[in-house]
């Protein structure tokens, strides 16, 4: 079913434009509650969390509003990673979470994700019908008595119930010894995750945890790894830490202060994983936009790669459809199911650490098991997204492409999912033929889109 409120990862926007505004995570609230309340013990809890935009503020307040006025008990987390609302919803058996973020955009954007009592993202069949009600395509519900309006409430161990499953889940290894840089973008994360190393005994450098609301993925985290890179090579730490805005993702960086792409994380967890007989039917769930290197190397270990689209909740359908345990994508999201229903950065900076401390290798010596081909990626932002086999010039040239390169490269060209940006891929064994490529798609797409 099409949306056009929800996108690959919720709703997401400007704020104070439609759909980021009070008005609509009004009618949200009251949108979740009559579809996703039922009856049992706890069907009539929401929780609510959110990053650290100013923005958050206001767009809580409204959700809640619309909840409790419903008949929903709402109960607000503050400021904590995606993944442990999830989590938390889960743990609850709250009828649904909800997560007031915009990963990794600054500030002035926001969004609204939703997960069911599973702890997992809706459906796309659900997300519509939320969307017609939040949109008046149903009609609206009779106002309840006041005695059956809901509460709002703060839960004020949030955090340490997360804590605690994190570092339960890499079996709190112990990290005595090793000096880890975190950088927490001023999200999310800023508080929880340094404290979580130190707990197990790292000596932690921090940075980027002193949010003000509006410096979010200012020039720092997950999308500014080489800011944890200096620091690593300026304390002569272990490694690098960096989350994005909402802490469900993840990019790390060696002893060198040199960033390791996720490609390579996602093979050292896998064999790793594999080693320790926890990859489930020996397969790996990736994404269209994993180097060819990835695949060269699994095989190389006798591991199975299945693609996906882009997009994490792909790559969950994946797993949960087959039985999987493990995947992710490049961009840094990683999916240890076994542990978590949606992509956890810190958890999976957990499961990396205690691969290096059960092997007692560096990050570089186990991110050395595949070669990258070389990639040039290009964000080209557009005013509109016209169907890309309407784009004659760009089909050509993208057909010329396939036949130069054969089995030594590939392209892949797709609108992003959240932006008004097309998103084109180029890999080859040459880096100068990636170079050559990305420049012609990148004159036909302003030539025919602008």
């Amino acid at each position: 079913m099409t949306t056009k409120l929800f996108g690959t990862d919720g709703i997401r926007g400007r704020v104070n434009e439609y759909p980021i505004t009070a008005e609509v995570a009004l009618r949200m609230g009251k949108a979740v509650a009559r579809v996703l309340r039922s009856s049992g013990p706890n069907r009539n809890r929401v929780l609510v969390g959110k990053d650290t935009r100013i923005s958050g503020y206001m767009l809580e307040t409204a959700l809640t509003s619309g909840l409790v006025s419903m008949g929903m008990d709402v109960f607000m987390v503050g400021p904590l990673p995606t993944p442990a609302v999830a989590h938390l919803t889960k743990s609850m058996g709250a009828a649904a979470g909800i997560m007031l973020t915009a990963s990794h955009n600054p500030y002035e954007d926001n969004g609204m994700k939703i997960f069911g009592p599973d702890g997992y993202k809706l459906s796309d069949e659900l997300e519509a019908v939320i969307e017609r009600h939040i949109s008046g395509e149903e009609p609206e519900a009779a106002p309840l008595p006041v005695r059956q309006i809901g509460k709002a409430h703060r839960i004020e161990d949030a955090r340490g119930r997360y804590i605690e499953f994190a570092k339960h889940t890499a079996d709190n290894v112990p990290l005595h010894g090793l000096k880890v840089v975190v950088d927490c973008g001023h999200g999310a994360a800023y508080f929880i995750s340094p404290l979580i190393f130190k707990e197990l005994g790292a000596d932690v450098i921090t940075t980027g945890i002193q949010p003000d609301g509006l410096n979010i993925n200012d020039g720092c985290g997950a999308l500014f790894p080489d800011n944890a890179g200096e620091l690593v090579r300026r304390f002569n730490a272990d490694l690098g830490i960096s989350f994005d805005g909402d802490a469900d993702r993840v990019i790390f960086t060696d002893s060198n202060g040199q960033v390791v792409s996720g490609d390579r994380i996602l093979a050292l967890c896998a064999i790793g994983l594999k080693e320790q007989g926890k990859l489930k039917k020996d397969t790996l769930v990736a994404t269209v936009m994993s180097n060819l290197g990835l695949k060269e190397s699994m095989k190389a270990h006798g591991i199975k790669v299945e693609t996906t689209a882009v997009g994490d909740r792909n790559v969950i359908e994946c797993i949960r459809k087959n039985g999987y345990s493990f995947g992710g994508e490049n961009s840094g999201h990683l999916i240890f199911a076994d542990h978590a229903t949606t992509g956890d950065g810190i958890l999976s900076a957990l499961q990396v650490l205690r691969m290096m401390r059960e092997r007692n290798a560096t990050l570089a010596q186990l991110a050395a098991v595949m070669h990258e081909y070389p990639t040039q990626l290009a964000n080209i932002p557009i005013p509109q997204k016209p169907p890309l086999d309407s784009l004659p010039k760009l089909k050509k040239i993208m057909a010329q492409a396939t036949k130069s390169f054969g089995p030594n490269g590939r392209h892949l060209i797709r609108y992003s999912g959240t932006e008004n940006k097309i998103r084109v891929l180029v890999e080859h064994r040459e880096i100068e033929e990636c170079r050559i490529w990305v420049s012609k798609f990148a004159a036909a797409i302003r030539e025919e889109i602008g």
